[in-house]
Protein backbone atom coordinates (compact mmCIF):
# COMPACT_ATOMS: atom_id res chain seq x y z
CA UNK A 1 0.00 0.00 0.00
CA UNK A 2 1.41 3.29 -1.06
CA UNK A 3 1.63 6.73 1.39
CA UNK A 4 -0.97 8.06 0.21
CA UNK A 5 -3.13 4.92 0.01
CA UNK A 6 -2.56 4.47 3.54
CA UNK A 7 -3.40 8.02 4.77
CA UNK A 8 -6.40 7.88 2.85
CA UNK A 9 -7.49 4.85 4.20
CA UNK A 10 -6.96 5.89 8.03
CA UNK A 11 -8.07 9.19 6.87
CA UNK A 12 -5.16 11.05 8.61
CA UNK A 13 -2.53 13.61 8.09
CA UNK A 14 1.03 13.71 7.82
CA UNK A 15 1.19 14.83 11.23
CA UNK A 16 0.45 13.25 14.43
CA UNK A 17 -1.74 14.81 16.61
CA UNK A 18 -0.65 16.07 20.06
CA UNK A 19 -1.71 15.69 23.41
CA UNK A 20 -4.11 17.13 24.92
CA UNK A 21 -5.76 18.68 21.59
CA UNK A 22 -9.62 19.06 21.11
CA UNK A 23 -11.71 17.62 18.97
CA UNK A 24 -10.76 18.27 15.32
CA UNK A 25 -13.92 19.51 14.06
CA UNK A 26 -17.47 19.18 16.16
CA UNK A 27 -19.66 17.33 14.07
CA UNK A 28 -23.09 18.82 14.39
CA UNK A 29 -24.44 17.38 11.60
CA UNK A 30 -24.53 13.88 13.95
CA UNK A 31 -22.70 12.04 11.42
CA UNK A 32 -21.12 10.23 14.14
CA UNK A 33 -23.74 9.52 16.12
CA UNK A 34 -25.78 8.00 12.47
CA UNK A 35 -22.34 5.96 11.71
CA UNK A 36 -22.34 4.12 15.13
CA UNK A 37 -26.31 4.31 15.94
CA UNK A 38 -25.48 7.12 18.67
CA UNK A 39 -22.29 6.28 20.18
CA UNK A 40 -18.71 7.63 20.06
CA UNK A 41 -15.72 4.87 19.47
CA UNK A 42 -13.34 5.94 21.70
CA UNK A 43 -9.91 3.38 21.80
CA UNK A 44 -8.79 2.84 25.18
CA UNK A 45 -5.42 1.05 26.46
CA UNK A 46 -4.83 0.46 29.53
CA UNK A 47 -1.24 -1.06 31.44
CA UNK A 48 -1.40 -3.23 34.55
CA UNK A 49 0.00 -4.83 36.98
CA UNK A 50 -1.36 -8.20 35.97
CA UNK A 51 -4.44 -10.10 34.34
CA UNK A 52 -7.14 -9.93 36.95
CA UNK A 53 -8.76 -6.59 36.90
CA UNK A 54 -10.12 -6.47 40.26
CA UNK A 55 -6.94 -7.42 42.29
CA UNK A 56 -4.00 -6.11 40.43
CA UNK A 57 -2.72 -2.52 39.67
CA UNK A 58 -4.23 -0.08 36.90
CA UNK A 59 -0.58 1.62 35.74
CA UNK A 60 -1.36 3.15 32.85
CA UNK A 61 -4.94 4.65 30.85
CA UNK A 62 -4.78 6.26 27.49
CA UNK A 63 -7.87 7.32 25.48
CA UNK A 64 -7.73 8.53 21.91
CA UNK A 65 -10.92 10.12 20.48
CA UNK A 66 -12.04 8.95 17.22
CA UNK A 67 -12.94 11.76 14.55
CA UNK A 68 -14.93 12.24 11.56
CA UNK A 69 -15.25 14.26 8.45
CA UNK A 70 -17.56 15.80 6.05
CA UNK A 71 -17.41 13.11 3.66
CA UNK A 72 -17.49 9.99 6.86
CA UNK A 73 -14.12 9.36 6.69
CA UNK A 74 -13.08 8.18 10.10
CA UNK A 75 -9.53 9.29 11.37
CA UNK A 76 -7.69 9.53 15.17
CA UNK A 77 -7.95 12.18 17.18
CA UNK A 78 -6.22 13.60 20.52
CA UNK A 79 -4.76 11.31 22.81
CA UNK A 80 -4.69 11.99 26.68
CA UNK A 81 -2.59 9.33 28.35
CA UNK A 82 -2.32 9.37 32.59
CA UNK A 83 0.33 7.18 34.51
CA UNK A 84 -1.88 5.55 37.82
CA UNK A 85 -1.00 5.32 41.09
CA UNK A 86 -1.87 1.58 41.98
CA UNK A 87 -4.48 1.40 44.43
CA UNK A 88 -4.19 0.14 48.05
CA UNK A 89 -3.19 -3.23 48.50
CA UNK A 90 -3.08 -3.45 44.60
CA UNK A 91 -1.24 -6.45 43.82
CA UNK A 92 1.92 -6.38 41.10
CA UNK A 93 2.95 -8.86 39.29
CA UNK A 94 6.76 -9.18 38.60
CA UNK A 95 6.60 -10.55 35.19
CA UNK A 96 3.87 -7.99 34.13
CA UNK A 97 5.92 -5.31 35.24
CA UNK A 98 8.95 -6.79 33.43
CA UNK A 99 6.62 -6.77 30.07
CA UNK A 100 5.53 -2.96 30.38
CA UNK A 101 8.89 -2.12 31.97
CA UNK A 102 7.26 0.37 34.32
CA UNK A 103 8.45 0.78 38.00
CA UNK A 104 4.67 2.00 39.69
CA UNK A 105 6.59 3.60 42.73
CA UNK A 106 9.44 5.45 40.19
CA UNK A 107 10.29 9.08 41.97
CA UNK A 108 9.85 10.79 39.07
CA UNK A 109 6.31 9.21 37.46
CA UNK A 110 3.91 11.77 37.46
CA UNK A 111 1.00 8.91 38.37
CA UNK A 112 -2.54 9.90 39.49
CA UNK A 113 -4.63 8.19 41.49
CA UNK A 114 -7.41 5.92 39.95
CA UNK A 115 -10.54 9.10 40.38
CA UNK A 116 -8.22 11.35 39.33
CA UNK A 117 -6.97 9.86 36.28
CA UNK A 118 -10.36 8.81 35.32
CA UNK A 119 -12.13 11.73 35.88
CA UNK A 120 -9.57 13.53 33.00
CA UNK A 121 -10.20 11.01 30.60
CA UNK A 122 -13.71 10.84 31.26
CA UNK A 123 -13.91 14.58 30.81
CA UNK A 124 -12.44 14.73 27.79
CA UNK A 125 -14.77 11.63 26.25
CA UNK A 126 -17.63 13.69 27.79
CA UNK A 127 -16.69 16.37 25.79
CA UNK A 128 -15.99 14.78 22.32
CA UNK A 129 -19.67 12.70 23.37
CA UNK A 130 -21.42 16.16 23.13
CA UNK A 131 -19.56 17.68 20.10
CA UNK A 132 -20.62 14.73 18.14
CA UNK A 133 -24.20 14.75 18.78
CA UNK A 134 -23.88 11.07 20.55
CA UNK A 135 -25.49 9.34 23.20
CA UNK A 136 -22.80 7.27 24.83
CA UNK A 137 -19.04 6.34 24.21
CA UNK A 138 -18.03 2.88 23.11
CA UNK A 139 -14.95 1.28 24.33
CA UNK A 140 -12.79 0.63 21.16
CA UNK A 141 -9.94 -2.22 22.72
CA UNK A 142 -7.74 -4.65 21.25
CA UNK A 143 -8.85 -7.44 22.80
CA UNK A 144 -11.15 -4.79 24.28
CA UNK A 145 -12.57 -7.30 27.24
CA UNK A 146 -9.12 -6.63 29.12
CA UNK A 147 -9.10 -3.14 28.66
CA UNK A 148 -13.31 -2.83 29.12
CA UNK A 149 -12.13 -5.22 32.66
CA UNK A 150 -10.05 -3.26 34.50
CA UNK A 151 -12.20 0.70 33.08
CA UNK A 152 -14.82 -0.89 34.77
CA UNK A 153 -13.15 -1.98 38.15
CA UNK A 154 -11.17 1.07 37.86
CA UNK A 155 -14.49 2.88 38.24
CA UNK A 156 -16.03 0.51 40.85
CA UNK A 157 -12.94 1.12 43.05
CA UNK A 158 -12.79 5.11 42.31
CA UNK A 159 -17.12 5.67 42.43
CA UNK A 160 -17.24 7.38 39.86
CA UNK A 161 -20.68 8.55 39.82
CA UNK A 162 -20.31 9.96 35.63
CA UNK A 163 -19.08 6.86 33.38
CA UNK A 164 -19.58 7.66 29.53
CA UNK A 165 -18.82 3.93 28.16
CA UNK A 166 -21.39 1.69 27.31
CA UNK A 167 -20.69 -0.86 30.49
CA UNK A 168 -20.53 -3.91 28.37
CA UNK A 169 -20.36 -3.37 24.79
CA UNK A 170 -17.15 -2.60 22.52
CA UNK A 171 -15.57 -3.15 19.48
CA UNK A 172 -12.63 -5.40 19.38
CA UNK A 173 -10.27 -4.57 17.20
CA UNK A 174 -8.22 -8.42 17.41
CA UNK A 175 -12.09 -9.33 16.26
CA UNK A 176 -11.63 -6.95 13.14
CA UNK A 177 -8.54 -7.34 12.21
CA UNK A 178 -9.06 -11.33 12.13
CA UNK A 179 -12.19 -10.79 9.85
CA UNK A 180 -10.55 -7.94 7.23
CA UNK A 181 -6.81 -8.63 7.39
CA UNK A 182 -6.23 -11.94 8.71
CA UNK A 183 -4.35 -11.27 11.73
CA UNK A 184 -5.35 -11.00 15.35
CA UNK A 185 -2.24 -9.92 16.56
CA UNK A 186 -1.84 -5.87 16.79
CA UNK A 187 2.14 -5.69 15.38
CA UNK A 188 0.84 -8.25 12.36
CA UNK A 189 -2.22 -6.88 11.76
CA UNK A 190 -0.36 -3.09 11.31
CA UNK A 191 2.29 -4.88 9.50
CA UNK A 192 -0.20 -6.49 6.45
CA UNK A 193 -1.95 -3.13 6.87
CA UNK A 194 1.04 -1.43 5.87
CA UNK A 195 1.16 0.96 9.39
CA UNK A 196 4.68 0.75 10.99
CA UNK A 197 4.90 -0.43 14.59
CA UNK A 198 7.72 0.50 16.95
CA UNK A 199 8.63 -3.09 18.97
CA UNK A 200 10.76 -0.77 21.42
CA UNK A 201 7.66 1.93 22.21
CA UNK A 202 4.65 -1.13 22.65
CA UNK A 203 3.25 -1.64 25.71
CA UNK A 204 3.02 1.85 26.47
CA UNK A 205 -0.82 2.77 26.90
CA UNK A 206 -0.46 5.83 24.61
CA UNK A 207 1.36 4.14 22.03
CA UNK A 208 -0.87 0.48 21.56
CA UNK A 209 -3.80 3.32 21.85
CA UNK A 210 -3.04 5.01 18.94
CA UNK A 211 -1.79 2.03 16.55
CA UNK A 212 -5.08 0.48 17.61
CA UNK A 213 -6.82 3.64 16.39
CA UNK A 214 -5.13 3.54 13.27
CA UNK A 215 -6.20 -0.22 12.38
CA UNK A 216 -9.77 0.93 13.49
CA UNK A 217 -10.35 3.46 11.84
CA UNK A 218 -8.30 1.61 8.65
CA UNK A 219 -10.83 -1.45 8.66
CA UNK A 220 -13.82 1.71 9.09
CA UNK A 221 -13.04 3.39 6.10
CA UNK A 222 -12.36 0.24 3.65
CA UNK A 223 -16.08 -0.87 4.99
CA UNK A 224 -17.57 2.70 3.89
CA UNK A 225 -18.81 1.37 0.59
CA UNK A 226 -21.09 -1.90 2.88
CA UNK A 227 -21.44 0.83 5.11
CA UNK A 228 -23.78 2.80 2.27
CA UNK A 229 -25.50 0.15 1.22
CA UNK A 230 -26.84 -1.21 4.82
CA UNK A 231 -27.66 2.55 5.37
CA UNK A 232 -29.58 2.45 1.88
CA UNK A 233 -31.49 -1.12 2.74
CA UNK A 234 -32.07 0.41 6.40
CA UNK A 235 -33.95 3.52 4.72
CA UNK A 236 -36.08 1.08 2.38
CA UNK A 237 -37.10 -1.03 5.85
CA UNK A 238 -38.01 2.77 7.42
CA UNK A 239 -35.51 2.27 9.92
CA UNK A 240 -32.43 4.90 10.23
CA UNK A 241 -29.61 5.80 12.63
CA UNK A 242 -30.75 9.06 13.71
CA UNK A 243 -29.20 11.73 16.39
CA UNK A 244 -29.43 9.89 19.87
CA UNK A 245 -32.24 12.64 20.89
CA UNK A 246 -34.87 11.17 18.59
CA UNK A 247 -33.73 7.44 18.85
CA UNK A 248 -35.14 5.27 21.83
CA UNK A 249 -32.16 4.11 23.49
CA UNK A 250 -31.19 0.97 25.44
CA UNK A 251 -28.50 3.05 27.49
CA UNK A 252 -29.99 6.88 28.84
CA UNK A 253 -27.70 9.83 27.39
CA UNK A 254 -24.72 10.78 29.29
CA UNK A 255 -24.81 13.39 31.73
CA UNK A 256 -24.23 17.34 30.80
Amino acid sequence: MSDADLKNALGQTTSQTAPGASVASPASNGLMARRFRGFLPVVIDVETGGFHSTTDALLEIAAVLIDIDADGTLKRGATHSFHVKPFEGARLDPAALSITGIDPFHPLRPALPEKDALGRVFREVRHAVHAHNCRRAILVGHNAAFDLGFLNAAIVRADVKRNPFHPFSCFDTATLAGAALGQTVLAKALAVAGIQWDPSSAHSASYDAERTADVFCLICNRLADSFKDAQDRARSMGWSNVAPADTPGDEPPIGT
